[in-house]
């Protein structure tokens, strides 16, 4: 496809995967229309921590475990993708805390998978891990792509728009989009929950424990559950009731904190991966579904959809994340 002519894509949906395509995209001179009808960060990106983790996922996540190489590349895009934004790369590392079995079971599956990491103090500690701070991303993501010429419209990208535009990309989570591409059927709904505390750890690693994550920051993330099947954004404190327990067995000063709760929703793949290229229907890409690794997977999405908008070769990954894997019989 060619640039020079201004080729004109929507973009629906201003997560962290669609934010990091309609970035892309006018980086390489597309105009472009990012299309979210929710403000600022509220979205399931916005109620994340930011993880850019392919070790922790691949151990903790067995979903994830057998894509740890293409997570890893995932990540390594992200320096260059940051280049000139107001964005910082956290590479504090990982953590992991618990009682000596269940630590034993975790050093297992950490030298399974062939990954360094280090015994410290009765933990195990990995630098592999990095991660973002969620909401201020989307701040500069969204800062960068408007520096750029870029347009964002807050609403829904409605079918009254499509004319105007010579591609329209999906990011829109789980939501049905609109019925615009059949292979939307394959995604399944994930209700998250996590706790954001008024005290404890500011800076250093994402801890690790039994059934739960403690991260670094001015309001530590505490997470998170994954309900599958769930799509309501109901607060339900039964759900997180063990994230707490089981955050302040790791952290006790945490007893004393003021937690409150962020829910999102996000989407998911049979297999955990998103559905990433042109769907059946005549001009609308997808990028979605990618359960809990939007922030990990955004620039390697991005860098596929501007491929494929191009007329590039999209790369070694493009076969795994094809958008219609789940569809062709």
């Amino acid at each position: 496809m060619e640039t020079k002519l201004r080729v004109r894509v929507a973009v629906a949906g201003a997560g962290a995967i669609g934010s990091a395509v309609a970035l892309t995209l006018v980086r390489a001179g597309f105009d472009v229309t990012l299309f979210d009808p929710n403000s600022p960060g509220d979205n399931a990106s916005g109620v994340a921590a930011g993880m850019l983790a392919p070790l922790a996922e691949a151990v903790f996540d067995p979903v994830s475990t057998p894509h740890l190489a293409l997570l890893r590349r995932a990540r390594d895009r992200w320096p260059a993708f940051t280049a000139g934004l107001d964005l910082p790369i956290l590479r504090d590392g990982l953590r992991v805390e618990g009682e000596a079995a269940w630590l034993a079971g975790i050093a297992a599956r950490l030298e399974a998978l062939g990954a360094p990491f280090q015994r410290l103090d009765g933990a195990l500690v990995d630098a592999e891990d990095w991660r973002v701070e969620a909401r201020p991303a989307l701040t500069a993501l969204r800062i960068g792509f408007e520096a750029l010429g870029g347009r964002f419209a807050a609403r829904a990208l409605a079918a009254d728009d499509l004319p105007a535009f010579s591609a329209v990309v999906l990011a829109t989570g789980a939501g049905d989009a609109g019925g615009l591409a059949p292979e939307l059927a394959a995604l399944t709904p994930i209700k998250g929950q996590i706790l954001r505390a008024d005290r404890g750890p500011s800076s250093g690693p994402v801890i690790r424990g039994e059934g739960v994550y403690v991260c670094p920051g001015d309001r530590p993330a505490i997470g998170a559950t994954m309900e599958a099947g769930r799509a309501d954004l109901a607060v339900d404190p039964s759900a997180t009731a063990a994230l707490r327990a089981a955050a302040i067995r790791l952290r006790p000063e945490l007893a004393e904190a003021r937690m409150t709760t962020e829910v999102g929703v996000r989407a998911a793949t049979p297999d955990g991966l998103p559905l990433v290229g042109w769907s059946a229907t005549p001009g609308v890409m997808l990028a979605v579904g990618a359960r809990r690794n939007g922030w990990l997977l955004a620039p390697l999405v991005a860098d596929l959809v501007a491929a494929y908008l191009k007329g590039d070769h999209p790369g070694s990954d493009a076969t795994s994340l094809d958008a219609r894997r789940f569809s062709r019989t």
